[in-house]
């Protein structure tokens, strides 16, 4: 089952057009949690599509040296010789490495397996920590979001795409150990701020793979919202099998099946990061 571009503007989506606009020039949100398997490619993705539905201009910058965010965006490998590695060391200008995905409004920098090697190669490097946010500046005006997928690691890349953002946001699967590993994240995220971005901040943490069966899953929500309060979206990604079904066909799935409940929190989702985005106090 699938679903025509056209066919996307539902009631909800016009809901989120009629959202307060970001501010001027491009908003850089890092999507980063440095565990793997948390929904972290599947959230960038589809909040790009229902950004690009309500005609906003996006970028997503693939720093995963797997390229999911690629593939289920439909960028053949063959097409990806100029990449975020070559951008990043500086091998080629970014504006070479941008891919039309299967989106209308979304672009994408495609990420290959040489990415891998960048991580060595930047040890070395001066402002190493600054050679994301030196290849984006001035080269993505034209965009109204660029959205940052970052590697399942506090590495070297994860930590150019928090130097390079204005924001982060952060999905958080709804399990024990995931509690653990976003206290690690957090304390990146302060020393981040306080050696290369004071400006850094949160947007958001979107919990993810939902199930309303599992007390666990509930118990998680709870303490994650006791604790980090308002920061916490209130849409809640549910475990939904069209979200792991879209990637193998190359599109995400609002366009895959725009009806399926993964397809509907990922809309309501963008409506809740537009309004964030159009109230500095929140």
């Amino acid at each position: 089952m699938t679903t025509d571009w056209n066919d996307l503007p539902t009631t909800t989506i016009k809901d989120i057009a009629t959202m307060p606009e970001s501010a001027d020039g491009p908003r850089i949100i890092a999507i980063a949690n440095q565990k793997g398997g948390v929904g972290k490619t599947t959230t960038a993705i589809n909040l790009a599509t229902a950004l690009a539905a309500v005609k906003k201009r996006v970028l997503i910058v693939d720093l995963d040296p797997q390229g999911n965010a690629s593939t289920g965006l439909g960028i053949d490998r063959k097409s990806r010789r100029v990449d975020t590695y070559r951008v990043i060391i500086g091998g080629a200008a970014l504006q070479d490495a941008v891919k039309a995905s299967n989106v209308p409004g979304l672009d994408v920098i495609p990420a290959g397996m040489d990415l891998s090697a960048a991580e060595l190669e930047l040890v070395d490097i001066e402002r190493r920590e600054h050679k994301l946010q030196d290849a984006l500046a001035g080269g993505v005006g034209n965009y109204d979001y660029v959205l940052i997928d970052c590697p399942p690691a506090l590495g070297l890349l994860t930590l150019n795409a928090l130097v390079a953002a204005h924001a982060i946001m952060v999905p958080l699967q709804c399990e024990f150990f995931a509690l653990e590993g976003l206290s690690h994240l957090m304390k990146t995220i302060e020393r981040v701020k306080a050696v290369f971005n004071p400006g850094l901040e949160i947007q958001g943490i979107v919990l993810t793979m939902f199930d309303k069966r599992n007390n666990l899953c509930e118990q998680v929500a709870g303490d994650v919202r006791d604790y980090f309060g308002d920061k916490v979206y209130k849409t809640v990604i549910p475990r939904n099998v069209r979200v792991s079904e879209a990637p193998s066909h190359g599109r995400p799935v609002l366009m895959y099946d725009m009806k399926c409940a993964g397809s509907q929190a990922y809309l309501h989702l963008a409506g809740e990061v537009l309004k964030r985005e159009g109230h500095a106090d929140l």
